[in-house]
């Protein structure tokens, strides 16, 4: 028993020593990260940029369908949604890999912004912390408004005016309810559903946007009837 008390012991120590290492590293890159460009900065910065569209530009169904496919939660958790975390947790566990990233929309507006999107324990502790402050700066609407404007759409297009201009023509308040839904699947995998590269793979993208703004009520079964024609 002796023997097993000390090993756990141990254990304990090591668990401890490394998570205060990662914690110690997020710390300092979250801190080099807020200093080198301040939250409202940062938002003054990406407003001035002359394909930058304010939220009231972008169709309604288009933000519904962005929040029920990446974060369901987003007007409720602050920042951080530790339901997702714990779900992603144990998916990544489960196959051995990174499959689930649990990320909210604040967080991936923190990687678009301030971090590269290189799978790290350090940068998702630093995403984090940063995703506390930016929560605690700026209302809800202006974070899912940046969001959308940074985002990467695939083809060579950033930010949602470069997408629909790209793929259909149009400027974001011309889009249709079909060309929402295409479009608001993109950013999880921009490489694989590019509309140009992989039309049928954004078509199938979008059936599951679809499903989910359903699941969580942001659309009836039968509005969802005309967006499926």
């Amino acid at each position: 028993m002796k023997v097993i008390k000390k090993v756990l012991i141990f254990v304990a120590i090591i668990i401890i020593a490394f998570a205060s290492y990662l914690i110690a590293g997020a710390c300092k890159l979250y801190s080099d990260a807020i200093k080198e460009k301040p939250i409202k900065e940062m938002v003054l910065e990406q407003r001035e940029k002359y394909d930058y569209t304010k939220i009231k530009d972008i169709p309604d169904i288009y933000r519904r369908a962005v929040v029920a496919v990446e974060d369901h939660r987003f007007y409720m958790h602050t920042g951080v949604d530790l339901f997702s975390i714990v779900r992603a947790t144990f998916n990544d566990l489960k196959a051995m890999k990174f499959v689930e990233g649990g990320s909210t929309i604040t967080q991936q507006l923190c990687k678009n912004i301030y971090f590269t999107q290189e799978k790290t324990l350090t940068r998702k502790i630093a995403e984090i912390f940063m995703a506390w402050e930016i929560e605690s700066v700026l209302e809800k609407d202006d974070i899912l408004e940046l969001y959308i404007n940074t985002s990467y759409y695939g083809s060579g297009f950033y930010g949602i005016k470069q997408a629909s201009m790209g793929y259909f023509n149009k400027l974001p308040e011309e889009l249709n309810e079909n060309e929402c839904t295409i479009l608001a699947g993109i950013p999880n995998a921009p490489s694989v559903y590019s509309l140009k590269d992989n039309p049928n793979l954004a078509i199938k993208r979008q059936k599951q946007v679809i499903q989910s703004m359903i699941k969580y009520k942001m659309i009836t079964e039968e509005e969802s009837k005309i967006l499926n024609n």
